[in-house]
């Protein structure tokens, strides 16, 4: 089970904390109001999971405990929400969003349709990174990484925008594999139905979302992991090779680390930018103390969810090291996954 409950990291978390004392204007800031959570995909998958996981503890956290309510914005691999949050939101603490890990990587390559600036949002924390892993469902005939190199392999993708179409074609370009990418679902569940239709030979479902919703795969050794994207292995997946150890030359390797780097922001809560100060500290205290409330980790536990949790501090910081990426590889990174 990739089940993580961190607690010697939300000790340290919460020894970094500083203590806030809340004004009587923040008290009242969300007495009465509605916060909306905006999921960048629809329901089913991870991010959705997460998204009405934080919808059902966030609002007792808050002063005035306001009711904060999910709502599911699919679109572009999460990009239609993360515009939306950047341009179109309000921008007085009440909306809030759970977009694809991605975003900062996206818009460091230039992907088409992008109007947010990741740094400039206001991260709130994150419940866990992701371990994502390109995987392949008999009776594909690929089994292994190397396999895709001898057979043409279709995989489901959810949009331009999103890892699951990024991955396959880093792979392609540097590693000559023959993924054949098939786009347009709107979640990895989706594209985990397609795998069991036939409709595709794999995908990049999240290993959480594989042991929650098809133990099946697993006891009956259907599903074949060919590479997991992280930058070190898992304990989960020790035999299956990460995709930074895939690289032939340094320059591919810093390449794979800097693709793969996005699935540090994992499930994480953002907000939109001009949000006053004091509210984005409320906001951050509030998740925070979510973070470690009974109830709280009591139903992570019960969902069997990923658990790895950062601040929102921590997370501006992981945004602002991705924006610092040196110009050669992020254009040598966008020239490859433009390559079909």
């Amino acid at each position: 089970m990739v089940f993580r409950v961190a607690a010697a990291l939300t000790a340290l978390i919460w020894t970094a904390l500083p203590s806030v004392a809340f004004a009587q204007s923040g008290d009242d800031a969300f007495k009465g109001r509605t916060i909306t959570i905006n999921i960048g995909f629809s329901t089913g998958g991870n991010y959705d999971l997460v998204g009405r996981l934080v919808a059902r503890h966030l609002g007792k956290q808050l002063p005035g405990q306001p009711s904060v309510v999910p709502v599911n914005m699919p679109g572009a691999g999460s990009i239609r929400a993360a515009n939306f949050l950047f341009t179109g939101a309000a921008k007085d603490g009440t909306a809030l969003g759970i977009v694809s890990s991605s975003i900062a990587l996206e818009e460091a390559l230039g992907t088409p349709g992008i109007t947010y600036r990741a740094a400039e949002f206001n991260w709130i924390g994150r419940v866990s990174f992701i371990l994502q892993v390109l995987a392949t469902l008999s009776p594909a005939k690929a089994r292994s990484i190397a396999d895709v190199a001898l057979y043409e392999t279709p995989v489901g993708a959810t949009g331009p925008g999103s890892p699951s179409e990024g991955y396959p074609k880093l792979l392609n370009a540097l590693l000559g594999t023959k993924f054949k990418i098939i786009t347009g679902y709107t979640a990895s569940t989706d594209v985990m139905l397609a795998m069991e239709k036939g409709e595709v030979d794999g995908g990049l479902p999240s290993w959480n979302n594989v042991v929650r919703q098809k133990p099946d795969w697993l006891r009956e050794k259907r599903i074949h992991p060919l590479v997991q994207w992280v930058l070190q292995r898992s304990p989960e997946l020790p035999d299956v090779p990460t995709s930074v150890e895939l690289g032939k030359t340094p320059a591919d390797r810093d390449v794979l680390a800097f693709y793969t780097s996005s699935e540090e922001l994992g499930r994480s809560i953002v907000a939109p930018p001009g949000i006053p100060p004091e509210r984005v500290e409320i906001l951050r205290r509030s998740f925070d103390r979510m973070l470690t409330d009974k109830e709280f980790l009591a139903e992570i536990a019960r969902v069997k969810q990923e658990f790895n949790p950062l601040t929102g501090e921590q997370m501006q910081k992981l945004v602002a090291d991705t924006a610092r990426t040196s110009r050669a590889t992020i254009e040598r990174t966008k020239a490859l996954v433009g390559t079909k």
